[in-house]
Order: structure tokens, then sequence, then C-alpha cells
């Protein structure tokens, strides 16, 4: 073989010769490594065979698939800290069945149809079955758009498909504030701590998991104003941005009562955080109160949220506070407030401790009537097989 013919890339040392050629596949951009023979012939066959060895496992690696279980524990690795954290990581357990050990390419609504299907036959709400839906929509644009393989290459290489959601009309479940008689009626049948955490929420507007997870250490001394609030962290809210949560004197009064009982939690149950408010003894204490059951008519403890709200706008809070007070999204909401801006905060939220300021006449014949249209619209879809 003539010196002009000869493969480039071999060098022979102490008698057998060693590759050192450059290739974009190999790590580094060369591939560096003894041949162990010492003919040419065999040294070239061998170079030619890693060669094409390190470019099929490079190709290999470049077009890995991934499951959509591999990726949504990526995802739940990335909302540790959420709040929603153990809402989604169930959504994501009901969709494995289904969908867990599919490539992240073959999601879609196809895929999702069994899913659906079963969870409709099972009796869940639209709306649940959408939230879940809207993770599995999530996990993908994630796969697609942040996380990246060792080559740089995205999880999914191709756009994220658009999931199709369950309509929600006529389906929907109506919020259901409280008057202060059904209030009161309904405290009155719940356990010390449950109805310790209801009067708390509905004074303060707080979401359930604000209140189950309300921490000693999160309270901040009002002295000038006589009494404290509460910063929410992030980790914790809805929005993910911290909240400042005002006491009136009624959701101190409940505060107060609770110090001493635990060290970290404000609100427990034998010694350990209470997990959620909506539980076996709320259903029964909701039914025993002789509030509406109708199953357009949402029956959960969110409802405490809705009648902080509906009392706020009933004492003609101005919508701006209205939004700080809910911790609702917005740019204009901050957590550094002066003495001043304090003391609005505080003065909305003891309007709703006035029962005759805070739900007027007209509010109650309002409600009456709309529950009075609600009842009727049940009867009708009743006999029309209605949701």
């Amino acid at each position: 073989m003539s010196k002009r013919n000869k493969m480039p890339g071999l060098r022979l040392k102490n008698g057998i010769w060693h590759i050192e050629k450059r290739s974009k596949y190999a790590s580094g951009g060369w591939l560096r490594e003894s041949t162990g023979v010492s003919g040419r012939t065999e040294a070239e066959q061998t170079l030619i065979r890693r060669l094409a060895e390190i470019q099929e496992e490079a190709k290999r690696q470049a077009a890995a698939v991934y499951t959509f279980e591999a990726a949504a524990l990526r995802y739940l690795e990335d909302i540790a800290q959420s709040s929603s954290a153990e809402t989604i990581a169930i959504h994501l357990d009901q969709l494995f069945v289904y969908i867990g050990a599919l490539p992240l390419e073959q999601v879609h609504d196809g895929t999702l149809k069994p899913f659906v299907d079963e969870r409709l036959r099972l009796g869940k709400a639209p709306k649940s079955i959408n939230n879940a839906i809207g993770t599995a929509s999530a996990v993908l644009n994630r796969a697609a758009r942040v996380w990246r393989n060792e080559q740089g290459l995205p999880w999914l290489r191709q756009a994220p498909p658009r999931l199709s959601r369950l309509s929600l009309k006529g389906c929907q479940k109506r919020p259901y504030p409280l008057s202060w008689e059904e209030q009161d009626r309904l405290f009155s049948k719940l356990p010390r701590h449950l109805a310790d955490a209801a009067m708390f929420a509905v004074n303060t507007g707080c979401r359930e998991q604000e209140v189950c997870q309300l921490r000693w250490a999160w309270e901040v001394k009002l002295d000038d104003l006589s009494t404290s609030a509460f910063v929410l962290p992030e980790s914790i809210t809805k929005t993910s941005t911290e909240r400042v949560v005002v006491l009136n004197t009624v959701a101190k009064a409940v505060v107060d009562s609770r110090r001493g009982i635990h060290e970290d939690f404000v609100f427990t149950y034998r010694g350990n955080p209470v997990g959620k408010l909506r539980t076996s003894a709320w259903i029964r204490a909701w039914t025993k109160a002789g509030l509406p059951t109708d199953s357009t008519i949402l029956k959960g403890v969110h409802n405490l949220r809705h009648t902080f709200g509906r009392r706020l706008r009933g004492a003609a809070v101005p919508l701006e506070t209205r939004k700080a007070m809910l911790g609702h999204a917005s740019g204009d909401i901050t957590t550094h407030y002066s003495a001043a801006e304090l003391g609005e905060l505080l003065d909305a939220a003891e309007k709703v401790t006035d029962r005759g300021r805070a739900q007027s006449p007209t509010l109650t014949v309002i409600k009456r009537q709309k529950e009075e249209s609600v009842g009727k619209l049940s009867e009708m879809r009743e006999k029309v097989g209605g949701c």
C-alpha cells in the first residue's frame, strides 16, 4: 500500500497502532485509543469500525426516547416546593395508568381519550378531569421548551400538542356564600379544631392550604394597630408570591385561642397540622346545618373565601383593596405596606365582622332568588339527563 493511500488517523507506537482521529461524534472531538494490533490493515479495519460505533452511539443518544412517566417525575422534582405539588402528583398518578409508558411524542388527545372516558364513567367532574389534562400539558411544554439532554437537544423535539379540555358549560358548580345565620349553624356543627380554622378562613379569605399550613413563624406583630398579621411565603400561595394577611378582631381572637397548643403550626389536630378542612366532619356538618346539597352547588371550604369576598363587597370595600386581601394576582399588589396602607387593610377586614353592614338586605334577596333559580335549573337538568 502506497503512503498516499494509507488511511489517516493511525500512529505506530512501540509496534502497536494507535488511533488519533478527529471526529465530531467523539468526546472532545477526538478519538484516541489503542487498536491493540500491529498490522496496518487490521488497524485500519479497527479504525473504521470504531468510527462507525461512536457515530451510531451518538445518534442513539440524540434519538433518546423519554416516556411521559420519566418526564412527569422530572416535573415533580421541579415543582417540589410548590403549594400545588401534592395535587399535581395525584393527577399524574391517575394519568400514569393510561399514558405513563408512552413516549412523549405519543401523548395527545387520542391517547388521553381512554383516561377521559373512564373518569367520566366514574362520575368525576369535568373541571377535575381538565385539571389533570392541564398537568399533562404542563409536562409536555416543559419537555419541549426547558429540559435538554446531554447533547443539548430537548426531551420533546416537536411542538407540544394542544390538549383539548372538556366543556364546563352547564356543568360547573356554583359557589355558595354563607349568610350569617347559615355560618352560625354550620360552625356549631363542626368539631373545635375545624370550627377555629373555618372562623379564621371566613374572616381572612385565606385558601384551604394557606390555613392548614399556617405557622407561628410567619406572624408579625403590628403593635401600632393592636393586632398582628401573617406573611405567607410564596411556596404556599396560589399566585406563588408573598401575601400579607391582616387579622380583624375575630381572626385575632381565633389565633390567640390557639397559642400554646403547637410549637410550629397554628391549626392542629391531635398534635399534627390539619391536613385539610373538607373532611367527612365538614360534610356531615354541612348537611346537619341544612345547607344546600344540590349537585350544582359547591359544598366545600372554598365557600368561606367566597363569603369573605362577598362581605367585603357588601361593605363597599374598593376593588383594589379586595384584590389585595384575597391575594389575587396583580402587578400592583405588594407585601411592602406602609402603616397607613396596613391600617386601610385592617379597617376593611374589620368591616366583615359587622353583621349589619357586611351583608345588606339587597344581597340577601338576590341570593334567595338565585337559589330558587338554581333549584329550578337542577330539576330541568335531571329531566334531560344533564351533568
